[in-house]
């Protein structure tokens, strides 16, 4: 039953490789392989999944099928034929020639054959001349560089060809094959910094994407070699060591991505050892006196690159949990570093903040609290183990660590602070005589006070120590730190004017001399920096932004200073623009919450009293006008998103309804056109807003105006109201010279106007048949200003005017016929045989849809 069940699935698996389901044929004769034992029925079976696997490009599986169906008949041709197409495909030519030479044996007048002999006799050639090339090219190269009177251009010469071979498979594997990494190392013996870079970047292309040989290279040149390599003081060498570990890195844990195949592809590699390995050393360079700041910054860039998961779906954190138990407490030391104190490792401007981010990376890659407790555990263990009433040095460093963390994981961060006396050491070590500790307390206060309830704290306690150490020290640094602590206390309340820290006033005072510091290029661009991040903190201010955006000279410093190759800047330039341009996110307030908080006698954040809002709606007379003129300003020029988020847009509505005035001055007047124009050009909520706050009689008043930049500003804005369905009915209502007065300003000279009104036209024509009969009977001079629109020069104009008539066409056949045998028609014929350009296509296209709706009605026939 078995055997003849086999049978019947190959004949399924036949039927399916003629329908070309190569799957479906593979999986038919791998289960009738299954249940036969009869070998040549295996043999059949073997070589047609073999050739399943040509047809989808599993050339490994291809061949290993192809073997099995060898293995049961030597002789069978169509098996040695697939596995000579899989091996070719492989790459392993002089194995896919004998498996051809075998069948052209068999079967010599096979001219398929035939050609495949002399195909792959041609590409193996051709591959040993390029090998013994490769082989006779690397051992030139070693010689040139192995040389020590080889002359500079040469050997640059040399260095350079053997890097890019490294970079190719073929030569990287000529260079493994011919004892290329013992040569490599001789480079690296020969302490030449070109000669040393050149082999680090050679075996680094050696080891990308091959696991069999990035292993190897591991071996032979050591782990503790290569770090001591990276561990130098030359930055270039450093940066190029870190690359080779990252390449190592990647071939270990297959994050190469690189299909591997043949001999690498049957290699089962136990790599984790390797990588453990690399992570323990890369974790005691972090502590090492003998590495360089550069070679401690790029121990710490793998360490981020390749411990924390890079997809938080992967349910392993592994990797991060080993580093946590076996190296979060040397990963603190660098944090807790003080470049001043004669303990200090070699650190660079980075080392700190890299430090910083590790742990944070470290910290999110954790999946449950058991894991975060523990972690917080080593940090807190840690630092109360620094603090030392004898040793003014440990706990300065103690209050390090814990700045240095607050850069991190802030939540982590805080819950440090709340340890028994780390708060107070801050505020006692500002009063320190030593420098070094009020630097260190200074900046542990400014990332401490963050939070509100740290910074009213830091307030209550240490505000009058920062400034009286503002006053005395003499020390730039600190003085531009306390600076910026001082910035960051006087805003801890953010936009929310009832929780201002310090007297009005004093904020503009800060913000003042932050300026001259920015201003002042005499001073070092690490300094300056900290005066941009008062400025990021003090910009929350009104009164500091007007200042500010009117300092000139200012603004143009910070933007050079964001220039600059430091680009830690960037952030707090960027939260400076984004605070002076209010394009930060404000969160709806709901009037009833606001009364039930007041109720319940919670706080509710208060508006700046220079808020412009505000002012346009509850100041003195001046004052609303004034306020409701610079509404009027930015929502004319600005985009209404950015510059008035969320629910404000529509509180800048009455604000600039109020402004329309004849009492008030042209210019007034205009710019709060413009700046309805731009809200209603924005939502039809926006557009119902303005209808409500009865905007719409004063702007038709202002259509009438003899201003012509009155009279524009007013048509545009109607331009855009009309979409609203109220206002349209305002058009339908009888009794009015609404559609009159859009009609007639269609016929204006000033090509603006004209734009505006023919705009308006063709929305409301086209919302409503009504008013097409409606603008036949407004005015006898209709026909004509519709004719001079369709032959307008400016094709905005045209285009409209065209959309106007079509939409009188579609209206009804009797009016149709009024137009057709008018002059319109001939217009029409003339715009819609024009040829259709980029700028005309939607000109011609709206005129030949006219003449399509004529020729609907029968009034026109088509001419071949």
């Amino acid at each position: 039953m078995a055997e003849a069940e086999a049978v019947q699935l190959k004949e399924e698996g036949n039927r399916h490789f003629q329908l070309q389901d190569y799957k479906a044929a593979t999986e038919s004769y791998s289960q009738a392989l299954k249940l036969t034992k009869d070998k040549a029925l295996q043999a059949t079976l073997y070589r047609n999944r073999a050739a399943c696997g040509l047809k989808t490009e599993s050339y490994v599986q291809a061949a290993s099928d192809a073997s099995r169906a060898i293995d049961i008949n030597s002789s069978d041709i169509k098996a040695l034929y697939r596995r000579c197409q899989a091996l070719e495909h492989l790459g392993k030519l002089d194995q896919a020639f004998k498996d051809v030479q075998r069948c052209a044996t068999l079967e010599p007048r096979n001219q398929n054959f035939q050609e495949t002999l002399r195909r792959l006799n041609t590409s193996i050639q051709e591959k040993l001349r390029v090998q013994f090339s490769t082989d006779s090219r690397v051992q030139k190269m070693f010689e040139i560089l192995l040389d020590p009177n080889s002359e500079a251009d040469l050997l640059e010469k040399a260095a350079n060809n053997l890097i890019v071979l490294g970079r190719e498979e073929a030569g990287a594997e000529r260079i493994f094959q011919n004892n290329g990494v013992a040569l490599l190392l001789q480079l690296v013996d020969t302490k030449r910094p070109e000669l040393m870079l050149a082999a680090v970047r050679t075996l680094s292309g050696m080891c990308s994407g091959h696991r069999a040989r990035a292993t190897a290279i591991l071996h032979a040149v050591r782990i503790d070699r290569i770090c001591s390599l990276m561990a130098v003081e030359n930055e270039e060498m450093s940066l190029a060591v870190c690359n080779l570990l990252q390449a190592i890195i990647d071939a270990l844990s297959g994050e190469d991505k690189r299909e591997h195949r043949g001999k690498e592809e049957a290699l089962v590699l136990d790599t984790k050892k390797d990588l453990k390995q690399i992570t323990n050393h890369l974790l005691d360079m972090l502590v090492s006196k003998k590495v360089s700041g550069q070679g401690r910054d790029q121990a710490l860039n793998l360490l981020n690159k390749n411990v924390p998961r890079k997809d938080l779906a992967i349910h392993d954190n592994s990797r991060t949990i080993y580093v946590v138990d076996n190296g979060l407490r040397k990963i603190l030391k660098v944090v807790g570093q003080v470049p001043d104190l004669p303990s200090c490792l070699p650190l660079t401007d980075h080392t700190r903040m890299l430090a910083s981010i590790l742990i944070n990376k470290l910290y999110d890659d954790l999946r449950c609290d058991p894991e975060r407790d523990h972690f917080r555990k080593i940090c807190e263990e840690y630092i109360t183990g620094k603090f030392d009433p004898q040793d003014m040095d440990k706990n300065v460093i103690a209050i390090q660590t814990v700045s240095g963390i607050l850069q991190g994981p802030f939540d982590l961060g805080n819950q440090l602070l709340s340890l028994k006396g780390v708060m107070e050491m801050m505020v006692a070590l500002c009063g320190s005589e030593r420098e070094t500790d009020q630097l260190v307390a200074v900046e542990a206060l400014i990332h401490a006070s963050t939070k509100l309830s740290r910074a009213t704290f830091i307030i209550t306690n240490g505000v009058a120590l920062l400034k009286e150490l503002y006053k005395t020290t003499k020390n730039e640094k600190i003085k531009i730190r306390t600076l910026v602590g001082l910035c960051k206390l006087g805003s801890a309340g953010g936009t929310d004017y009832g929780l201002r820290q310090f007297a009005e006033g004093s904020t503009e005072k800060l913000a003042k001399q932050c300026r001259k510091w920015l201003c002042n290029a005499a001073i070092d661009t690490r300094t300056r920096r900290w005066a941009v991040e008062g400025l990021a903190y003090l910009t929350l201010d009104a009164d500091v932004k007007d200042d500010f955006v009117q300092d000139i000279p200012a603004l143009q410093a910070m933007f050079e200073l964001a220039k600059t190759p430091d680009k830690t800047i960037l952030y707090s330039v960027a939260t400076t623009l984004v605070n002076c341009t209010n394009s930060y996110d404000v969160k709806e307030v709901i009037p009833e919450l606001v009364q039930l908080a007041k109720f319940s006698k919670q706080h509710v954040p208060e508006e700046h009293p220079k808020a412009l809002i505000p002012l346009a709606l509850e100041g003195t007379d001046v004052g609303k006008v004034k306020a409701a003129h610079a509404l009027a300003k930015i929502a004319a020029i600005s985009n209404p998103d950015i510059a008035f988020p969320g629910e404000r847009v529509y509180e800048v509505v009455r604000p600039l309804v109020r402004l329309l005035d004849t009492q008030r001055d042209g210019l007034q007047n205009y710019e709060a056109l413009l700046g309805l124009t731009n809200l209603s050009g924005r939502s039809d909520k926006l557009r119902q807003k303005i209808f409500k706050e009865k905007a719409l009689p004063d702007i038709e008043n202002y259509m009438f105006e003899n201003h012509d930049q009155l009279r524009q500003a007013a048509t545009e804005c109607m331009c855009n109201m009309v979409v609203n369905k109220e206002v349209q009915e305002r058009f339908l209502a009888d009794g009015n010279d609404r559609l009159k007065l859009v009609v007639l300003l269609c016929g204006e000279d000033d090509d603006k106007v004209q734009n505006a009104a023919a705009g308006a036209l063709a929305m409301l024509t086209a919302a409503h048949k009504k008013l097409c009969f409606k603008m036949t009977q407004v005015t006898t001079q209709w026909l004509e200003i519709l004719q001079r629109l369709c032959l307008h020069d400016r094709l905005s104009v045209q285009h409209r005017g065209l959309v106007i008539a079509y939409n009188l066409l579609a209206a009804d056949a009797e009016l149709a016929k009024k137009l057709v045998e008018s002059e319109l028609l001939e217009i029409l014929t003339v715009v819609g045989k024009q040829e259709p350009d980029e700028k005309k296509a939607a000109v011609v296209q709206t005129a030949r849809e006219c003449l399509i709706k004529c020729m609907d009605y029968g009034f026109i026939k088509p001419v071949s």
